[in-house]
């Protein structure tokens, strides 16, 4: 499951076996890449030019540009929506200690070290767990304190991982 957000419009978007659901209706349409940033979308027996104007895949931002008109977009995924739901995505208005695994898992990359400045939204560190990749990113501006874990430990829910 997906949440959107356009511009200041929030949807739930879920991929299912027909296709695509948007807000629990399925949504019918056909997409062909005209180039890297161009697509035409054929929807309701309508077309539409498609372009993407930005990207920002690591804040999953974008700009679309549609029959000449501009949206903005914002995409958070389920593992983006738990830690939503746990509070993690508070940022600077609540002052943030540490970072703590928000489930078991197993570090494959460490993108921090002791000393470094990061900024809300930077990548922290990838947890493996289920075989997902997540990553796991600053919930506020800061500095890193210290690095509790290594690249290839183990780790249990709620297990300090990195203080600021």
């Amino acid at each position: 499951m997906f949440k959107t957000t356009v511009n200041q419009s929030s949807y739930e978007v879920l991929p299912s076996e027909e296709g695509w659901q948007v807000d629990g209706k399925p949504v019918q349409w056909d997409l062909v890449k005209v180039t890297d940033n161009y697509f035409h979308i054929i929807h309701n027996q309508k077309g539409y030019r498609a372009e993407i104007v930005k990207a920002d895949h690591a804040t999953k931002t974008f700009i679309l540009k549609i029959n000449g008109r501009k949206y903005s977009v914002n995409v958070k995924d389920k593992f983006e929506l738990l830690l939503e739901k746990m509070g993690m995505n508070m940022g600077a208005a609540n002052k943030v200690n540490s970072i703590k695994a928000p489930m078991p898992g197993l570090i494959i990359d460490l993108k921090v070290k002791a000393g470094d400045e990061v900024k809300a939204g930077d990548q922290l560190l990838i947890l493996e767990a289920m075989k997902m990749e997540n990553i796991i990113k600053s919930p506020g501006d800061g500095t890193v304190k210290t690095v509790k874990v290594e690249k290839g430990n183990s780790v249990e829910k709620g297990q300090v991982l990195i203080e600021f």
